[in-house]
């Protein structure tokens, strides 16, 4: 039972802080671990014992398999250059050389350990940053900053999973391990994306059996992140690639016909999933807290002088991670607008500064939920039995990184956004109209090449032309509106004022009906059929 209650309360201050953030202007992610700290303190006493292997497991799989699944498929390859250099050249810069910087600081550390350590701090959560900047960041550089956390959530948990093996084992080979890593990144690929094309398979399967049942078809891509992850592991490849390889492929695959209800469902069920996972993971974080800097600094009359040394130590990693990070990418700015000038190609940040690029970029690599997860699942005991070497203080560190990280990209990313030109949104907007208007120009093409149905009378054969017509008269509306600045104005006016007339039309509707209920006029099975159908239509003049 104390686990059920550890359980529930945690998801209600994971729910609470959600509304708390509306009100605080610090970002979640910090709400959320300060709450943990102070539920940790001996005066709640809400303690959670976590094993290592199960916490990598549960949270791992689903948060990359739908990062995999909501990044912009166009976008990440269009800007595939910057992404892969970041996400994997930057992150063996940084193992290589905050590993060696790691082990320089804390000589007690082990060099396999330090650059352990270093892997699992190269991850980078855009979910944090799109929290703190609010939309602000032009929509390149925030699509960079997804692709990027996207891979690299894989490369660095992959090269810390080689880095804890070699400190298991005293035994590392940098040839062997840059080959087994091709091997096992390839081999996880190909895992993820054979399971999710065999779900996709099955599932049109059923769909042609006529079983469209929503909660079954959610249900199975529910599993599918956890079922790459493990049989890619059983298998000795790399199940983190496995999970961002499958919601890669599964978000092409979702395109069946017939399944807008279970894609509806689909949504809902993983944006619940993806914001619990994110907050227990930073809820877990503080309640792991005062333990962590309990062993990590001690007690006494060399508590302060202890806590201000592991301060120092968490200053001098971070400060070696940015450096790191400004470093690479400055020189990816430089070097990408030389060559862009070279062939006569336009910037797509034409008039800025590559330092202040470099400087948004580096700010950004807000450290998060996976290095948290990643770093949590240190063993406890070595190979021979002893203790894994400074588990304790590893920990430390990359908690204290997370937390510095955090504050600094919330103070630094809205001084360095000021004076940043602001995306096109009227270029975004005519592009969206020119598919919009494709799509409707289809759509009365396959009404006009519609025949009726040869058992049809008279009659009905007049029905089905009047309703033809009906339909392709609102297309071609659609099609002939005037697409001026001054037109879109007014008609974004006239929707405005529709969608409210509608929200109050709806609402009246629910009124009655519970009215009606409350009377008991109304049947408890005809008033959920009659509020799910209203659900649904204010479902879509919101998403419109």
């Amino acid at each position: 039972m104390q686990l059920l209650y550890t359980i529930l309360i945690m998801l209600l201050v994971v729910g609470g802080t959600r509304i708390t953030a509306q009100f605080i202007p610090i970002p979640l992610p910090l709400i959320q671990i300060l709450i943990g700290a102070l539920l940790a303190l001996p005066g709640f006493g809400l303690h959670v014992r976590l094993d290592p292997e199960l916490f990598l497991l549960l949270f791992i799989p689903p948060l990359l398999f739908v990062d995999g699944w909501r990044m912009p498929k166009g976008e990440f390859w269009r800007l595939r250059t910057p992404i892969l250099l970041l996400a994997f050249g930057l992150v063996l810069f940084t193992v290589l050389g905050a590993g060696w910087l790691i082990h320089l600081l804390l000589p007690q550390v082990p060099l396999a350990a330090a650059f352990a350590l270093a892997a699992v701090l190269s991850p980078t959560d855009a979910v944090a940053v799109s929290a703190i900047v609010h939309g602000r960041l032009p929509r390149t550089l925030m699509n960079i900053l997804q692709g990027e956390a996207l891979m690299n959530d894989a490369s660095g948990l992959v090269a810390f999973k080689f880095a804890v093996v070699a400190a298991l084992t005293g035994v590392f080979s940098p040839a062997e391990a840059g080959l087994e890593f091709v091997l096992v990144a390839l081999g996880g690929l190909v895992v993820g994306m054979v399971l999710s094309s065999a779900l996709g398979r099955f599932r049109a399967w059923m769909i042609g059996l006529g079983w469209e049942e929503p909660a079954p078809h959610v249900m199975f891509m529910l599993l599918l992140p956890f079922a790459a992850y493990v049989a890619a592991e059983h298998l000795g490849v790399s199940g983190v690639l496995s999970a961002v390889a499958a919601g890669m492929l599964q978000s092409r695959l979702d395109l069946l016909p017939r399944q807008t209800t279970t894609r509806l469902l689909n949504r809902s069920v993983w944006a619940l999933l993806e914001f619990t996972f994110n907050g227990l993971i930073f809820l877990l974080l503080g309640l792991q807290l005062p333990d962590i800097v309990k062993v990590s600094v001690g007690e006494g009359e060399l508590l302060w002088s202890s806590a201000g040394q592991m301060a120092i130590y968490v200053g001098q990693v971070y400060l070696a991670l940015m450096l790191l990070r400004f470093v690479w990418t400055w020189l990816y700015w430089l070097v990408s607008g030389a060559l862009r000038r070279w062939r006569g190609l336009p910037s797509g940040f034409a008039g800025q500064s590559s330092l202040r690029l470099a400087a948004l970029i580096t700010l950004s690599g807000v450290r998060g939920a996976v290095t948290l997860a990643g770093v949590l699942s240190l063993p406890l005991l070595l190979g021979s039995g002893a203790a894994f070497p400074q588990r304790d203080l590893l920990i430390f560190i990359a908690a204290g990184v997370i937390l510095l990280s955090l504050v600094v990209a919330s103070l630094g990313l809205p001084l360095l956004l000021r004076g940043l030109p602001a995306d096109n949104e009227e270029a975004r907007q005519l592009e969206l109209q020119r598919h919009r208007t494709r799509t409707v120009e289809a759509a009365i093409r396959a009404l006009e090449a519609q025949s009726d149905e040869p058992s049809l009378n008279a009659e009905g054969m007049a029905l089905a032309a009047e309703v033809k017509a009906k339909i392709m008269a609102e297309y071609r509306q659609q099609l002939a509106h005037d697409d001026s600045g001054e037109a879109r104005a007014r008609l974004r006016q006239m929707n405005a004022l529709e969608q409210r007339l509608r929200l109050q039309a709806l609402r009246a509707q629910r009124l009655e009906l519970y009215r009606l209920r409350h009377r008991h006029q109304v049947d408890d099975d005809l008033l959920g059929e009659i509020l799910r159908e209203l659900d649904i239509s204010e479902a879509r003049l919101y998403r419109g």
